[in-house]
């Protein structure tokens, strides 16, 4: 092996993001000195990040041999697999490939970033195979809870890899044709290397389920309420869940309206792609509200508590749709982990209004996208793979998917996660070195690490808030303290603050007396004892001496 990691006569797989976490899928694979990468996502951010929206792969290590890079390849559009496309597409400077679904919808990000002349976008309309570098790639329809989720066969001159992107198993699947059992062993009779998949349910001990009952579930819940407003939230991405409602607001003869942005948006390009033709025609907020209660339903963003989605406006009254006691809202999307509070925020506001309430856990009126154990040893069998590779999940619904693969009867399992480099043929499979990885942020407009300072200091303000210290040119003391819980003791910390921080100065003799780096640490040093004094916390301290700027 090279030290620059330049694939050599062999195989290599390398997650960049994804491994070790749900979101943010990034993955390489490298053979005869080219690397391919199968999508580009990103993440949300969270608590640990304050101030910032979007989380992303370090992609250093391809980035610093870019020249070796074939093209990305893109499974579906959910974010977490094309949501980064429009921050390094351009720089990593490689054509993009997708079915025409996805395509547009890349195509409308690398609008809005007014860089859709830089990148190559090549859509792959009748799903031929097509060969980049050493890699011949065929996509593979399967099931998913978007339109057109796929997976890819990798043809290497190593052997054949199954990368599953997100899928399940589905025999009504509403939208689509998944590949079929049968095409699938047809596969696995030409040999399959290595089995690249999703973990994310395997701790699901039943099937995810079918579109089909979702339809069905949903049909009844919506046609027993009547003479009541319902409004259903779901993932905007769900084509499949949209053609549903659509045919839902039919059978039981209400008009259909559509609250969010990101809704319209998927609309327009599954209408676009030959998607919803039956779509029935929506009616707008006013026309909704002028209907009777009982013949409307409403399709709406912000089942994961979004604050400013259409959801969370209705629930504050903030919104042109109204809903009143008695009206139903169905929440016809799972609950992201993470996302509990900011969900039970919205439902806490529904409920106190007297909303009636129906989520996946009443009734079935959703169903996951990703596949449960009986489907993944369903594969298994189908596919007979060499090598199991789980990626898409934590740590631990990796390690749990190595279990089941192995007590399937797979000779081979590698746990990786995000850095490990993988060599897959020839030889046994393993891990042959770590590389840098890691996670870069979109702060403001800004890519930085995650790690930074900023953003580390950042956190250490919102956990511990801010002292700032200000010694006047005539020796005078100033403090201010910032986020630290004292309220009516705040002036008597500010006093005895400053006195401390006085103290501390008149102690200092000799050539320190006028160091400016003894001055700041000596204040500093005294107003975080006092703030720890009167509240116990240990604020950050800023320090500005005679002739800094503030």
């Amino acid at each position: 092996m090279k030290r620059d990691f330049a694939p050599e006569d062999e195989l290599l797989f390398l997650a960049l993001g994804g491994s070790g976490e749900i979101g943010m899928n990034v993955n390489l694979y490298g053979c005869q000195g080219r690397w391919l990468m199968v999508d580009l996502g990103m993440t949300f951010s969270g608590n640990e990040y304050p101030g910032v929206d979007l989380v992303f792969a370090d992609l250093e290590f391809i980035e610093e041999r870019a020249g070796a890079l074939e093209g990305i390849v893109l499974t579906h559009a959910h974010e977490d697999h094309i949501g980064a496309v429009p921050y390094f597409a351009a720089e990593l400077g490689v054509p993009l490939y997708a079915t025409p679904f996805t395509a547009d919808l890349v195509t409308r990000k690398l609008e809005e970033a007014g860089i859709a002349n830089s990148v190559e976008l090549v859509v792959v309309d009748d799903l031929e195979r097509f060969q980049l570098g050493p890699f011949g790639i065929s996509y593979v329809p399967l099931a998913h809870s978007i339109a057109e989720g796929h997976a890819l066969l990798i043809e290497t001159p190593y052997g054949r890899v199954f990368h599953t992107g997100d899928w399940k198993l589905d025999e009504e699947p509403i939208i689509g044709e998944p590949t079929t059992e049968e095409e699938l062993c047809e596969l696995g009779d030409e040999g399959i290397l290595a089995l690249v998949c999703d973990s994310t349910n395997v701790f699901n001990p039943a099937e995810s389920g079918s579109e089909g009952a979702v339809y069905r579930a949903l049909h009844e819940e919506v046609a027993k309420w009547t003479g009541r407003r319902v409004l259903v939230t779901t993932f905007a991405s769900n084509v499949a869940r949209l053609h549903t409602l659509g045919a839902v607001a039919d059978a039981t003869g209400r008009k259909l309206c559509v609250a969010g942005r990101s809704l319209d948006r998927i609309i327009e390009v599954a209408q676009d792609a030959g998607y919803l033709a039956e779509f029935p025609e929506t009616v707008d907020f006013d026309n909704a509200m002028g209907l009777p209660r009982g013949e409307v339903l409403i399709i709406a963003t912000g089942g994961q508590g979004e604050p400013r989605a259409a959801l969370a406006r209705i629930a504050e009254e903030q919104h042109p749709i109204e809903l009143t006691s008695g009206d139903v809202v169905l929440f016809s999307s799972r609950q992201i982990p993470g996302n509990e509070l900011a969900i039970g925020r919205i439902q806490n506001l529904l409920a106190e209004r007297g909303i009636v309430m129906v989520t996946d856990r009443q009734s079935m009126i959703h169903v996951s996208g990703h596949p449960g154990r009986p489907e993944l040893e369903a594969l298994y069998g189908w596919l007979r793979p060499q090598i199991l590779v789980p990626v898409h999940g934590e740590m631990r619904h990796m390690a749990e998917q190595a279990r089941l693969g192995k007590a399937s009867g797979i000779p081979q399992v590698v746990v990786q996660k995000n850095g490990d480099l993988v060599r897959l043929a020839p030889g046994k499979p393993g891990k042959l070195a770590e590389v840098r990885s890691g996670r870069l942020v979109l702060d403001g407009d800004i890519i930085a690490p995650a790690d930074g300072d900023a953003i580390v200091m950042r956190r250490r303000i919102a956990r511990e808030g801010v002292v700032i210290v200000v010694i006047g040119a005539k020796g005078g003391i100033f403090v201010e303290g910032v986020g630290l819980p004292l309220d009516e003791d705040y002036a008597a910390f500010v006093a005895e603050a400053e006195s401390d921080v006085a103290q501390a100065l008149g102690k200092l003799r000799g050539p320190a007396a006028r160091d400016r780096d003894s001055l700041v640490e000596a204040a500093r040093l005294a107003a975080r004892r006092a703030a720890g004094r009167w509240c116990g916390k240990r604020p950050q301290v800023r320090v500005i001496v005679p002739g800094e700027a503030a």
